[in-house]
């Protein structure tokens, strides 16, 4: 990690963190990591054990983070709002020191956990004397798995520096996607500009203040500001950049995104906790089809699945068996279509809809259905059925009331000329809330 912090040094007083309104200085940022790094060597703390980090983002929390990794500690990042139940965490890690932030993000206190793990991963990768981080799945589709990777690896693929940008993390940081957004802001010396409250409103009032270039987001973040028209109440002159992934996104809703931002760059990001954020390159603006890949990273199509080998692959599960095969190649589990170098993501396989043997796509339904007047967000999943297998389900958020008669007929109609008839949505529910988990990722389910 010291090459990264040799970096923070050319910074000098440039800004390195805006967390709430406060500027904290990339000086200010070594002397913090400093400052933790002999508090955590006073503590006791010994290279190689848990030390679970619990936090959102502040720059105390990213400092404490790499003065664990200097201390060559295993670090598990929580926040209070977390993918899985600390509990379930740290029964799975293992946590032998707990540092725990207060509500400011600046005070962070130490106590002694104790709770050993007898994990063969911990046990192995403690032999190479290299730094780890362990970051959770959430479990969307089955119990938790924690996730292994050699926090050294994770950095290095920021070694060659890039052009410094303001930006605002979007992705939480016990998620792989905020470890390594903020990793690329700073080992590039940009400006981290972070918000307590990551809603429509807020981040657009933070892009004009701070005059933000770079927006990473999720496709259900990016289909609520389109639907909230907030962006013509801000300046966001200063965007360059909007990145997107996580979550398929809807054609309808980038086309919306391409028109209110015409002169900003529309990028689709594509990577996982296992294999790491790959680099991408979209075919146009307002094109879904992408390209992915870079330095350290293959990839191959088998059976319209995409496959990843990686040189910045996870060590492993922690509790589960590895999922990559004898030869270093990684099941995605994410159906795509080819043409030539470039893939157009269709969705998860867990995410499909088998309709009395055909496919359905819910992005696809999806992406129609937003173009449907008065509706404002839409998920769209399966029911079981006796004779059919699945039908197709279609979650609704309205603008504003309407039956849901009238709401059905006008969504059947708009699929009806659309999609093939098997992709109509059979049944239509009018949702109470957000369709949307607290870190703006659609949550397809009854």
């Amino acid at each position: 990690m010291e090459w990264l912090i040799d970096r923070f040094k050319l910074a000098g007083d440039q800004a390195a963190f805006i967390h709430e309104g406060r500027r904290v200085s990339y000086d200010i940022v070594l002397a913090s990591i400093e400052d933790f790094f002999l508090r955590v060597q006073n503590a006791g703390i010994r290279c190689g054990e848990t030390v679970a980090v619990v936090g959102d983002y502040s720059p105390e929390v990213f400092c404490m983070i790499m003065a664990l990794g200097r201390n060559r500690s295993i670090v598990i990042p929580l926040t209070r709002n977390s993918v899985v139940e600390e509990s379930v965490a740290l029964s799975v890690s293992g946590c032998e020191w707990y540092v725990e932030f207060d509500a400011s993000g600046r005070q962070p206190t130490i106590t002694h956990r104790g709770i050993a793990s007898n994990n063969e991963l911990l046990a192995n990768f403690r032999k190479k004397d290299s730094p780890g981080i362990v970051l959770f799945s959430s479990g969307s589709t089955g119990k938790p798995k924690g996730i292994l990777h050699d926090f050294n690896l994770v950095a290095q693929k920021f070694h060659k520096q890039r052009s410094p940008v303001v930006a605002i993390p979007f992705l939480m940081i016990d998620h792989f996607g905020g470890i390594n957004t903020i990793l690329a802001i700073t080992s590039s010396l940009g400006t981290v500009v972070t918000v307590a409250d990551r809603s429509v409103s807020n981040i657009c009032s933070a892009i004009e203040k701070y005059k933000v270039e770079l927006l990473p987001a999720t496709p259900s973040f990016l289909t609520l500001m389109m639907a909230s028209h907030l962006q013509s109440k801000y300046d966001l002159s200063s965007l360059k950049r909007i990145t997107y992934g996580t979550e398929v996104m809807p054609q309808s809703t980038l086309d919306r995104v391409r028109i209110q931002f015409p002169h900003v760059d529309l990028l689709q990001t594509y990577g996982l906790s296992e294999v790491g954020v790959l680099r991408s390159q979209s075919r146009e603006d307002g094109s879904l089809w992408v390209r992915v890949g870079g330095e350290g990273f293959q990839t191959k199509v088998v059976d319209d699945v995409l496959w990843i080998k990686s040189k910045y692959a996870m060590i492993g599960y922690l509790n589960a068996p590895s999922e990559f095969d004898s030869e270093g190649w990684f099941n995605t589990q994410d159906k795509v279509e080819v043409d030539g170098d470039y893939f157009r993501i269709l969705g998860r396989v867990t995410d499909l809809i088998n309709v009395g043997g055909q496919k359905v796509y819910p992005a696809e339904v999806e992406s129609v259905i937003l173009d449907v007047s008065n509706i404002q967000d839409v998920a769209v999943f399966a029911e079981k059925h006796s004779l059919l297998g699945q039908i197709v389900v279609a979650k609704v958020v309205l603008v504003k009331d309407e039956s849901l008669e009238s709401v059905k007929k006008r969504i059947r109609k708009e699929c009806q000329i659309h999609l093939s008839s098997y992709k109509v949505p059979t049944k239509v529910i009018l949702a109470v809330g957000p369709l949307h988990s607290s870190r703006q990722k659609k949550i397809r389910k009854e």
